[in-house]
């Protein structure tokens, strides 16, 4: 995987990525399930400095479990969520996956926030599993 591209339903956002995820992640967050309506958000942590926005997002600031603020980005008129800044991950962006233009590059390394995870939902058996955030390092 290069590059990545992606925006938001109606196209008034749009997005370009320079460089390799750190991660990508499963996340089963209370927030994120609301945030889009289903059982997780698929989460690809970028470094902030790599990530170029067209277009204005719309923030929706929450406190995040660590007490330190998460910045929700999301379009305005389509109301499609882009990306999350959580001030305690400092210089990563968490770019939302479904929002790339080409998705067929992405794999998931590993579930987060497993303790709320929605019963109904499954993914790879195989991959890492965690009660909330993975241990640093």
């Amino acid at each position: 995987m290069a590059d990545l591209a992606g925006g938001c339903l109606c196209g008034a956002i749009r997005y370009q990525v320079s460089g390799e995820p750190a991660m990508v992640a499963a996340c089963h967050c209370k927030s994120c399930q609301k945030q889009t309506g289903t059982a997780y958000s698929v989460l690809l942590g970028v470094p902030a400095d790599s990530v170029k926005i067209q277009g204005t997002p719309k923030t929706y600031t929450e406190s995040g479990t660590s007490g330190m603020p998460v910045d929700r980005k999301f379009c305005g008129d389509c109301g499609s969520p882009i990306l999350s800044d959580a001030k305690a991950f400092d210089g990563l962006l968490f770019i939302k996956g479904g929002t790339l233009d080409d998705t067929s590059g992405i794999s998931v390394g590993a579930e987060i926030w497993c303790d709320s995870k929605a019963e109904w939902s499954a993914l790879d058996s195989e991959v890492p599993k965690f009660p909330a955030n993975p241990p640093a390092g």
